[in-house]
């Protein structure tokens, strides 16, 4: 147990120096002068120099990713240009805008893959596995953009169902003191339910929208490792004991599969929570995707050197956990 936790730690060090690398590179490889950045074009040959120095930019390469080091494993990713708060303040008021957003299209993703999983699985070559199959090609393979302005001209231009682009009517905003940042609990908590349901509306269309994505991934998925299992000898074995398929299915084989269902939902979440951008530009929701879209377009490089540590530093917190669950759930794999 020693080594094991010796070894994960061992491993999640050098993963976020990994990370701590990748981003500090991409500050210096991005074309996009920092200094001009924050003074503007017009300034002196003497201004900028001076500039340059007092940011650190004259030290050796090693010196200033040392100090970048230093500074993010204390939460320190500057001061944004554009918003003048720092950037760690930024990004604690909009990530939980897409951890919202991010949670509800994983859990349709969820909601609605596993069954097509499991259906496509039992019923392999017939109608229903090709209708699997097609629906969830069209949700990888369909760009995101496209998705999120169907759904908006379908269910909010023609039908009028659901709430429009924005996360909450302008007449809600302020409401209610922000406790999780989260709108729908905050509402909530305060018993606000029209704002609750307000909110809600406004929720459906962006994370259908993610999960129609997330579904297909995890359908296919679900799929592969129910026709893996159902290969095995065991499942033979208990259709000799005259055991049902739906006893077989639901007291075998989907156990067996849980694991890898876990790591499948995981990555899901993570690339949900990084790849919302698209999303969150197309329904105007203001979350971590939108403020860094926006930050790259000012040349606001702390914010989106900031905002990428965050989502990498998500996406390997994910993957650890879910190879403890992994774990957990099957001591072999340790």
């Amino acid at each position: 147990m020693t080594r094991a936790l010796a070894r994960q730690a061992g491993i999640l060090a050098a993963t976020f120096l990994g990370l701590f690398f990748v981003t500090f590179a991409i500050g210096r490889l991005m074309p996009l002068d920092p200094v001009l950045a924050v003074t503007g074009p017009d300034i002196s040959d003497e201004i900028y120099q001076q500039v340059r120095a007092e940011m650190g930019l004259d030290d050796p390469i090693i010196v200033q990713f040392f100090r970048y080091t230093w500074q993010v494993a204390r939460l320190d990713f500057g001061t944004s240009i554009v918003t003048r708060e720092t950037v760690a303040a930024d990004i604690l008021r909009v990530f939980p805008a897409t951890l919202e957003l991010a949670t509800a299209g994983t859990l349709i993703g969820m909601l609605i893959g596993v069954p097509a999983g499991i259906a496509a699985a039992v019923w392999r070559g017939g109608v229903v596995d090709a209708v699997v199959r097609v629906l969830t090609l069209v949700g990888y393979s369909a760009p995101v953009f496209w998705k999120g302005l169907m759904l908006l001209l379908v269910f909010y231009v023609w039908l009028g169902w659901v709430e429009g682009p924005g996360r909450i009517d302008v007449v809600w905003e302020g409401m209610v003191e922000p406790v999780t940042g989260i709108i729908i609990l905050d509402a909530a908590m305060a018993g606000e339910w029209e704002m609750v349901q307000n909110a809600f509306g406004h929720l459906i269309l962006p994370a259908v929208s993610l999960g129609y994505g997330a579904a297909a991934y995890i359908g296919r998925m679900t799929r592969s490792f129910m026709l893996d299992q159902m290969r095995q000898e065991y499942v033979t074995a208990a259709r000799a004991k005259g055991l049902s398929e739906l006893r077989i299915v639901v007291r075998h084989v989907l156990p067996n599969c849980a694991v890898q269902l876990i790591t499948a939902v995981a990555l899901t979440y993570g690339l949900l929570l990084e790849g919302a951008v698209l999303t969150e530009t197309v329904f105007a929701w203001p979350g971590l995707g939108q403020y860094m879209t926006r930050a790259m377009f000012n040349a606001d490089m702390n914010a989106v050197l900031g905002g990428t540590f965050v989502i990498g530093a998500v996406f390997v917190a994910l993957n650890l956990a879910a190879d403890t669950l992994y774990r957990v759930l099957d001591p072999r794999a340790g």
